[in-house]
């Protein structure tokens, strides 16, 4: 994120909890910190950063970041015994300077631009010893503010501050693009793109706590799409690989694609805290179900399969023998209770996009973890692909036989449920007018309602809480039934600068096109001007169609055009392996169908055939999820396409969305309209679909047909008049029918 939004000049004092092998003096210095907004406002990172020597690795005890006063590294000190505080300091120093120095941005010729003041602190000694020097002080809890407030930073400057932040979280290595990217226009999108990417360049607060404090048990990360779970965890499971170099980590997700991601960014930022590359033997990516081929193609469920002896269904035998819709939650299911003594085998299992992952997979996690059960899962409700979202943590861990207790509570009474329940609502790949676009279109906030239906929801949260936790403010009205309410997202949920490099108009359209012929002609001339014009990489374009039933017939047209203008695209999974997204041997363009889109993102999206989201029969929840989950893959710019009439409805909710200056204004439905949403926009089947569809088809034969009067009412058996009649009538006085 931007620098300057990203670490503001504040004068509270943050707190970040890793671990290290003094609780009690870490405690109590985090606690001096928390209660008090002195000393300039900063960061405090206990048990962070790690560094390496020749000889040793591991956190430094405590650092902490201010505006004002620069770097105070913290020696601490359990008990009485201060043993030899100059050597400790000593070396604690020279790590971090060490450390500081291999970021340009911290150095001018051979000095660090940022002080480093070390201090011990000893809060169980009662009186400060004789044995302090200036340069090496002793602080208790008597002094410990004092000492703090003498320490000066003479000529601070707050870009050298927030560049100490980046360094000290290693994210600059992290973020930063993959493939050197060329800039000789200055205004093109190319060069729009790479001021971005250099602007994400510290973690928030809440990403830090995410990424850096652990507990022992089970930890829950939300988010909506763009607030950077993945990268979250990724670096929280090399965070862990590093202090923890003994446990034995799995990282699992649904898409596959996430594979290379996952392995990339855990190896980057291994090396940046520890300059060695990370153990693979006990850091385990892993799909979530697997599939035999070797390790790479191993999954937890296959995995928990072979170690517990219990037969393993692939996908075709599940869908066989449970039906393709919970296939998978019914394999873990019967996993569990084939099992009889579960053997354990990760001592941390990290979960990301939990909400495309049946409550059995959790459980499972759950299952085949040693000791304190640190299971930590992120997820976003409305990215969900299959209709449905995670029940209570309660529901999916079940109650401890030995207490009668759940297993797994997020009370909010809880004093650390701030720790085991972190959201993280800043968004910080989507500008504030994408993001809006994608939740309007995925609640159908400006949708016609059908004729006789009381409102155009497609669904709503049960909880009206969330909208706050997702970063959006009451601006009018209120989340009451019944009552009109308008919502917006904050400067500080959507950082300004994700939409200031482009108006509007340029961030997102929707274009309507006559036939599918001129729609896959304009989407060939884009993308051949992005590459040869606007400067942007091949890897910074994304072509998603939205309906995984048609990605190949719909794709293979626009990607014949390509090839024939020499521009190289690949299908994802298709033309690669099927854990490949972003092809890296050669440039080219990434053309996906919306489930490997999960996970990844890129400069400019194109979300091609959107109508087929409004002609398709099935859950409009889940078909409206699937255009939330492809715009929201942009981290700059959206084109959303598509034919004819359907489109135009499409484009009527669009221009909704930008009069209302990208807020949602809508009236919040009463108990029964949303009831009646769970129960018209439930999922179906590949099968039910089709079944539905055909009985669409046949009664508008018939009414043809009466409508024509080749067949009269007296035609139809009366029973079968009379049971028509029935439903008819009980549908007419449904609240809200016709949905």
């Amino acid at each position: 994120m931007a620098a300057d939004e990203r670490v503001d000049r504040v004068t509270i004092n943050e707190v970040v909890r890793g671990t290290n092998s003094k609780p009690v003096s870490s405690g109590l210095l985090a606690q001096h910190f928390e209660s008090r907004t002195a000393h300039g406002g900063g960061m405090l990172f206990v048990g962070y950063p790690i560094t390496t020597t020749v000889d040793r690795r591991g956190p430094l005890d405590a650092v902490y970041v201010s505006p004002t006063k620069g770097v105070v590294l913290f020696d601490l000190v359990e008990g009485t015994d201060l043993g030899d505080v100059i050597d400790r300091q000593d070396d604690a120093f020279n790590r971090l300077e060490i450390r500081l120095k291999q970021h340009a941005g911290l150095v001018s010729r051979r000095q660090l631009m940022i002080p480093i003041h070390t201090v011990t602190y000893a809060p169980g000694v009662s009186v400060v010893p004789d044995l302090q020097d200036s340069d090496h002080p002793v602080a208790t809890n008597e002094n410990l503010e004092s000492t703090i407030g003498e320490l000066d930073w003479p000529g601070c400057d707050e870009v050298v501050f927030r560049n100490a932040v980046s360094a000290l979280q290693s994210v600059s290595s992290i973020r930063a693009s993959s493939t050197p990217r060329p800039v000789t226009n200055q205004t093109s999108r190319g060069a729009k793109l790479k001021l971005l990417e250099e602007s994400i360049a510290t973690l928030d607060h809440q990403q830090s706590k995410a990424v850096i404090e652990t507990i022992d048990g089970v930890q829950r990360i939300r988010g909506l799409a763009g607030s950077g779970k993945t990268i979250v965890l990724a670096l929280k499971a090399a965070y862990l690989h590093a202090t923890h170099p003994e446990w034995d980590i799995a990282v699992t997700y649904n898409a596959r694609s996430l594979s290379d991601q996952f392995r990339r960014l855990i190896n980057t930022f291994t090396i940046a805290q520890t300059q060695e590359e990370p153990d693979w033997s006990k850091v385990h990516v892993l799909n979530s179900w697997g599939s035999g081929g070797g390790d790479r193609r191993d999954g937890v469920y296959r995995k928990f399969c072979t170690t517990n002896n219990v037969p393993f269904y692939d996908f075709g035998r599940a869908k066989n023998r449970w039906g393709q819709r919970d296939a998978f939650g019914q394999a873990c299911s019967d996993a569990l209770t084939e099992a009889s003594n579960i053997i354990p085998q990760f001592d941390a299992i990290l979960v990301d996009e939990a909400q495309d992952l049946p409550p059995s997979f959790l459980r499972m996690c759950y299952e085949m973890l040693r000791g304190e059960k640190r299971l930590v899962y992120a997820y976003d409700e409305l990215q969900t692909l299959a209709g449905t979202g995670l029940p209570p943590a309660e529901e999916i861990f079940g109650v401890s036989p030995e207490t009668e207790k759940p297993r797994v509570s997020f009370d909010p009474n809880d004093p650390d449920v701030d720790r085991k329940d972190i959201i993280l609502q800043k968004c910080y790949r989507n500008s504030r007018p994408v993001l809006v676009t994608a939740h309007a279109l995925g609640f159908g906030v400006y949708r016609t309602p059908p004729p006789s239906r009381t409102t155009g929801l497609v669904q709503i949260f049960e909880q009206k809480e969330l909208w706050g936790e997702i970063g959006y403010d009451v601006l009018e009205g209120s989340l009451t039934e019944g009552q009109d309410v308008t919502l917006s997202r904050t400067g500080e949920s959507s950082p300004q600068f994700l939409e200031a490099h482009s108006d509007d108009d340029d961030l997102i359209q929707f274009i309507r096109f006559d036939s599918v012929q001129k729609q896959n002609e304009w989407l060939a001339d884009e993308i051949q001007r992005n590459v040869t014009t606007d400067e942007l990489l091949a890897t910074d374009i994304i072509v998603i169609n939205p309906d995984p039933y048609t990605t190949r017939p719909n794709l293979g047209p626009i990607m014949a055009s390509l090839y024939d203008r020499q521009i190289t695209s690949h299908l994802a999974g298709v033309d690669t392996a099927a854990d490949v997204f972003f092809r890296r041997d050669e440039p080219s363009v990434t053309f996906t169908g919306i489930y490997r889109a999960k996970g990844n993102e890129a400069g400019m999206v194109y979300v091609t055939n959107a109508h087929e989201s409004i002609a398709n029969t099935g859950s409009l929840a889940t078909i409206r999820n699937r255009l939330f989950t492809a715009i929201t893959r942009s981290k700059a710019w959206v084109r959303v396409t598509g034919v004819g009439e359907d489109m135009d409805r499409l484009i009527d909710e669009f221009s909704e969305v930008k009069r209302q200056n990208f807020r949602l204004a809508f009236r919040y439905p009463t108990e029964v309209e949303r009831t009646t949403m769970q129960i018209v926009h439930r999922d179906l089947s590949r099968a039910e679909v089709g079944k539905v569809r055909r009985a669409d088809r046949n009664l508008n034969s018939i009414l043809e047909d009466l409508d024509s009067g080749e067949i009269h009412t007296e035609d139809i058996d009366p029973a079968t008049r009379e049971r028509l009649v029935r439903y008819l009538t009980q549908l007419g006085q449904k609240p809200g029918a016709g949905f």
